[in-house]
């Protein structure tokens, strides 16, 4: 993915819209991929303020990462893509 940034922020995009369509645990699966990824937990502890052994436990199957550490960690995932978020309502069929 390192190599494929449009790849990432298509994950990235994925993995936002699966929150926002009630399905979080796939979502932070794919956020999870997408740090191991682009990123690591370590170097996403440093950018984050959160230590990585809790990072790991918040993008697990499990995990219950609170709204704040969820949005800390989107934003830091955001940043280092590149990209705006921006929210979109789309008609359902």
């Amino acid at each position: 993915m390192k190599r494929d940034p449009a790849f990432a922020k298509a994950l990235f995009d994925e993995a936002l819209t699966l929150f926002l369509n009630g399905e979080p645990e796939t979502a932070r699966l794919v956020l999870r991929d997408l740090v191991h990824a682009i990123v690591g937990f370590e170097r996403l502890a440093v950018a984050t303020g959160k230590p990585a052994k809790s990072l790991h436990r918040m993008l697990s199957t499990s995990g219950n990462p609170s709204m704040d550490n969820l949005a800390t960690i989107i934003g830091a995932l955001r940043k280092r893509l590149g990209v705006k978020l921006a929210a979109r309502v789309v008609k359902a069929a």
